[in-house]
């Protein structure tokens, strides 16, 4: 039996268990997340380091700060909040309909798909699953080939854990992530890049299934122009080098490039410089930092940087005197000053330790740059002035925003995640997931007192008056 016909039986199993036990009850549920928690729980060290195997190194403090404990958020966040969110929600009845009564109930959708990549492989896996568990739904998972030491661990320790049925991870290459995009799911949500989610969306148009696309762009970090002091100046430059070197900024919302204002070039670089030299001492021998995940997109990284250095543009290292390892595809974070904007650097998601930086004269110009280009998946504005906070919220466009650090919105259970055109469709995480997961049956309930009967045929007399009553 090949590997396809294998995904296309484990598919249709649990679209048959979906259909036999279409909306399982909350004790059902609240088991099923329980299971995932625990099966976490038990694995941390060996899901750890099955992570940094793939990469060729990730701290296990990493792993457990960025994909473990937020997987245990949004499971806790779920188990926490189920109750209520089946409950069925009470809508308004028009004066004509009265006294009918009007409800949305929340259904599984059934059998779905959820395509993980291999940046964030455990936490992009569970995350969905949660709130796809939390809808009473049956799950199939297609891990990263890209993190086969991860996709492996995981598909046995969910083969442990659950029926077939229930949940089933599949491992595999491309090949079968195209099979699998093309299942006829209920809804498939897919975590990647830009393009490979438009190969994702063409597969699945065949089957008419709903598709959750989160992908990713080009995310800006801002530098307000008149910040309160060098303190706050200081503080604005940590979080965003921060956020650029976690996972060597092989993350969807790691800010991507930086606009500061006009003159303030080289107190960024010299703060930053202090900031990585505080977070990864003795840099070249620190655990504390990622490798690039494979020899192509360490090259298509190195390619960046020799590409705008050829073109005039200023690479500063901000971990001094520490050299690029190929043999180790160890990265270190650099700035890129004065890049063009036709340099690849500027126009493709760079995703790894590359911090382009754009000087602006004024926040008008910041924000006509930031809204002349694809809607970004995040955005990061430093301020401490209300006014102009407000005004970039108002009049810029993205899937999330996260005021005076980085990162931190996906974090929040109860906020939506998502982007935004070319950077994602559709919202998950917390009571969004749910509801992407969910279908949302209209109920309306009529009384055995109605006056609808009044406007059945034969439409006579009394039908033209009432109408011309009720049209006006």
């Amino acid at each position: 039996m090949s590997r396809s016909d294998t995904l296309v039986g484990r598919f249709e199993r649990q679209q048959r268990a979906a259909r036999s036990d279409p909306n399982p009850d909350q004790t059902v549920r609240e088991r099923r997340l329980l299971a995932l928690d625990r099966l976490l729980r038990d694995n941390e060290a060996a899901l750890a380091d099955a992570v940094s195997r793939d990469f060729g190194h990730r701290s296990p403090g990493e792993t457990r700060l960025l994909e473990l404990f937020p997987s245990y958020e949004a499971i806790r966040h779920a188990r926490r909040h189920l109750h209520r969110w089946m409950r069925p929600r009470r809508r308004s009845v028009s004066l004509w309909f009265q006294p009918g009564r009007a409800e949305v109930r929340y259904q599984p959708v059934g059998a779905v798909g959820i395509i993980v990549p291999w940046n964030y492989p455990v936490f992009l896996a569970v995350a969905p699953l949660a709130a796809a568990l939390a809808a009473g739904n049956r799950a199939l998972v297609k891990m990263s080939e890209m993190s086969p030491h991860t996709a492996a661990l995981f598909a046995a320790l969910v083969a442990r854990t659950f029926a077939e049925d229930e949940l089933s991870v599949v491992e595999g290459d491309a090949s079968v992530a195209q099979a699998f995009s093309q299942l006829p799911f209920d809804h498939l949500l897919f975590t990647g890049s830009t393009a490979v989610g438009r190969q994702v969306m063409r597969a699945a148009a065949d089957g008419l299934t709903p598709v959750t696309l989160e992908l990713g762009g080009k995310s800006p970090a801002i530098i307000g122009p008149e910040l309160a002091s060098a303190s706050h100046f200081a503080r604005a430059v940590e979080r965003i080098v921060i956020g650029k070197c976690m996972n060597a900024g092989q993350t969807c919302i790691a800010p991507d490039y930086l606009l500061l204002p006009a003159g303030q070039e080289q107190a960024f670089i010299d703060r930053a410089r202090a900031v990585v030299a505080a977070a990864y001492p003795q840099f070249a021998q620190n655990d504390d930092y990622s490798t690039i995940i494979d020899q192509r997109h360490y090259a298509r990284l190195c390619g960046y940087v020799d590409e705008a250095r050829a073109s005039g543009a200023k690479i500063v290292d901000l971990a001094a005197g520490v050299a690029a390892d190929p043999a180790t595809r160890r990265l270190p974070p650099l700035a890129l000053l004065d890049v063009g904007d036709g340099q690849r650097v500027m126009q493709e998601e760079i995703f790894g330790p590359l911090l382009p930086i754009r000087a602006y004269r004024s926040l008008d110009e910041a924000i006509t740059f930031v809204n002349s280009r694809p809607r970004p998946l995040a955005l990061y504005y430093f301020d401490d002035h209300r006014e102009r906070i407000e005004r970039v919220l108002n009049e810029t466009v993205s899937g999330g925003v996260t005021v005076n650090d980085t990162i931190l919105h996906i974090a929040q259970d109860d906020l939506p995640f998502g982007g935004v055109g070319p950077s994602g469709m559709g919202r998950y995480h917390g009571f969004e997931g749910f509801e992407t997961f969910s279908v949302k049956k209209a109920v309306f309930r009529q009384s055995r007192l109605s006056g609808i009967g009044l406007f059945k045929p034969p439409y006579g007399r009394l039908f033209r008056l009432l109408t011309r009553i009720i049209m006006r």
